[in-house]
């Protein structure tokens, strides 16, 4: 099988479940951000950083791989999606909590900055924040979507705690904002 078909040469994809779609399409925009997410992360998972933290990070990615097919599809045809529920907030929760415990308390604002992983991770934070709001434009209020946008939030929260991690591990300072710079 030929890794490219053409049908996507005309500007129009497919949906999940068979909607033939601009790829400017909002839906494609949402997870099309989540697999450059995914994507970033495992450039995270690809550096020197601990075993614990490597299982997590794989952990994400395929959390974020059942996300994107969720997000991908139109709803048109019965098909068996992954389960994503409020268990996954909980796991970043729980790790949040371990990694809080580690560093030192923020005091003042951080650059994203201060080692080349944890820039990364601040990369990757921001990218997290593009997928919550596109997956906000799309969900007109539905209430399946909410613990997606959790999810998401949490998945930031988690990725600047990482960041911060990698920077005292290392034995380095973080960078403060200094305002009147």
């Amino acid at each position: 099988m030929k890794i490219y078909t053409k049908k996507g040469d005309s500007g129009y994809t497919q949906l999940l479940g068979g909607t033939k779609v601009l790829k400017c399409n909002d839906q494609i925009e949402c997870y099309g951000t989540i697999d450059e997410l995914n994507a970033f992360i495992g450039n995270i998972y690809d550096q020197n950083i601990n075993i614990h933290q490597k299982k997590f990070l794989k952990k994400i990615q395929n959390q974020l791989f059942n996300l994107g097919s969720i997000i991908a599809y139109d709803n048109t045809k019965q098909i068996k999606l992954p389960d994503f529920d409020s268990k996954n907030i909980t796991l970043l929760e729980n790790e949040i909590d371990l990694i809080d415990e580690e560093i030192p308390k923020l005091t003042t604002f951080i650059l994203p900055s201060g080692h080349d992983i944890a820039s990364k991770c601040h990369i990757a934070r921001t990218i997290c924040r593009r997928a919550e709001r596109n997956i906000v434009k799309i969900s007109k209020n539905k209430k399946k979507f909410l613990v997606y946008i959790k999810y998401l939030n949490r998945l930031s929260d988690y990725l600047f705690v990482l960041a911060r991690f990698v920077i005292h591990s290392k034995g380095l300072s973080e960078t403060k904002w200094e305002k009147d710079d």
